[in-house]
């Protein structure tokens, strides 16, 4: 049975002081719960001191965004190097990076080989836009980003997949449990043409799209969805833990 993963995206939020005292008031409350993994993801400022506040604690560490170079002259960026010593996970291909920064398929499928290549966990995140989901395309538009993140990689153990909807993103309005459920299925299958059945039902597939306290049961009772990666809810140490909680109790119940 996949273990489930709830993976909090801080996104551009919380200086260092407030990321810690975020932490602080997660940190017992995570601890408690021991079957599922949880991944918090500051911004860059914030990953070593979270990172010496979490040493023996079972909360991981993930950064939201990776340069696919080891190194040299591209300022402003980090790469997967800088970042292995610091953590384990990394968001990759986040909607918010194809649409400000104008990450392609390519770009994003070189950050992920990158990553692996570091010994990092990629979180790629694939989902369709709301014209493209009214359009009937979201089978089409995710299949395709699967495939162009994952082209010419062989090996993909480590890789978690989030399906987030550019629609549901910070929008207030998720998905329905059975809608986020028949597209993960959608990419389970794609995984398994690509890399084989066993493959595909090893994969954890995350949801991820105005996930909150309020609504997270109605996603992980679903049959395809191992977890969630939460945007904003993520910053309300009561909202996270409530979350976190509510997948431990369906995953025992199961």
């Amino acid at each position: 049975m996949r273990v489930p993963m709830i993976a909090g995206n801080w996104k551009m939020n919380t200086t260092v002081s407030e990321a810690v005292k975020l932490v602080n008031e997660l940190r017992q409350g995570l601890d408690e719960i021991d079957n599922v993994d949880k991944v918090l993801c500051p911004p860059f400022i914030s990953l070593a001191a979270i990172g010496e506040l979490i040493i023996g604690s079972s909360i991981k560490l993930g950064a939201q965004n990776l340069y696919f170079e080891e190194k040299g002259a591209y300022t402003g960026e980090i790469s997967p190097l800088m970042l292995s010593d610091l953590c384990k996970f990394v968001i990759i291909g986040h909607s918010e990076r194809r649409q400000y920064f104008h990450e392609t398929g390519e770009i994003i499928n070189k950050k992920i080989v990158a990553a692996l290549r570091a010994g990092l966990k990629p979180i790629l995140c694939v989902g369709e836009r709301l014209e493209e989901n009214e359009a009937g395309r979201t089978e089409e538009v995710v299949t395709e980003q699967v495939k162009s993140s994952l082209a010419g990689i062989n090996n993909i153990n480590g890789l978690t997949i989030a399906y987030e909807p550019v629609w549901a993103i910070g929008t207030g309005k998720a998905a329905t449990g059975e809608q986020a459920n028949t597209t993960i299925g959608l990419i389970r299958h794609t995984i398994s043409k690509l890399y084989g059945q066993r493959v595909a039902q090893d994969l954890r597939i995350l949801y991820g799209g105005s996930v909150t306290a309020d609504n997270a049961t109605e996603f992980m009772q679903q049959s395809e969805i191992d977890g969630a990666l939460v945007g904003g809810a993520s910053l309300k140490a009561d909202q996270f833990l409530s979350i976190v909680r509510q997948t431990s109790e369906i995953r025992q119940a199961r």
